[in-house]
């Protein structure tokens, strides 16, 4: 055993940890605890971090449902109010097509009326052409002087009767 290199090698390997451990040891544990430390504080961090995205992920889908629930009741009041504009064009297009249809409807009286009135004109014409002719033919000068006579006659006692009344 003595004389075997493996058993020396672990002596030496001993004794070297013995003597220099302590020396390696405090700056290494040294700076394995401020590595520990930083991984330590990283970890909070980053747990501080996920709490403040989640917290700021809750807001923004908070944010959204209501930016979403806002869209909804502008759609809904949008359609309502094209709801009514729609139907407030169909009555005014009603009211105007009643109106035209009411201004066609007088047009044509008028328009009828105003026949009528050429008609019943031109044939009041027609009718005091033919009561001219007839009353020509009919009468003559012979016959004219007579009916003058008989009412320059009667003319007295006509006057006679309108001053009573």
């Amino acid at each position: 055993m003595l004389h075997e290199p493996r058993f020396w090698y672990s002596v030496a390997f001993v004794l070297f940890f013995v003597v220099l451990g302590r020396r390696i040891a405090r700056p290494l544990l040294t700076i394995l605890d401020n590595r520990a430390a930083t991984v330590r504080q990283d970890l909070d961090e980053a747990a501080r971090l996920k709490r403040e995205a989640e917290q700021m992920l809750a807001d923004a889908q908070r944010e959204r449902d209501a930016a979403l629930a806002e869209a909804a009741a502008m759609v809904e009041r949008s359609r309502q109010e094209a709801t009514r504009i729609a139907e407030q064009a169909r009555q005014d297009a009603d009211t105007s097509a009643r109106r035209r249809e009411r201004m066609a409807q007088d047009r044509i009286h008028a328009a009828e009326r105003a026949a009528v009135d050429e008609v019943r004109s031109r044939a009041a014409e027609i009718a005091s052409e033919a009561a001219r002719a007839i009353v020509a033919e009919i009468l003559t000068a012979e016959h004219d002087s007579a009916l003058i006579d008989r009412a320059i006659a009667a003319l007295p006692s006509s006057l006679a009767g309108r001053r009573a009344a």
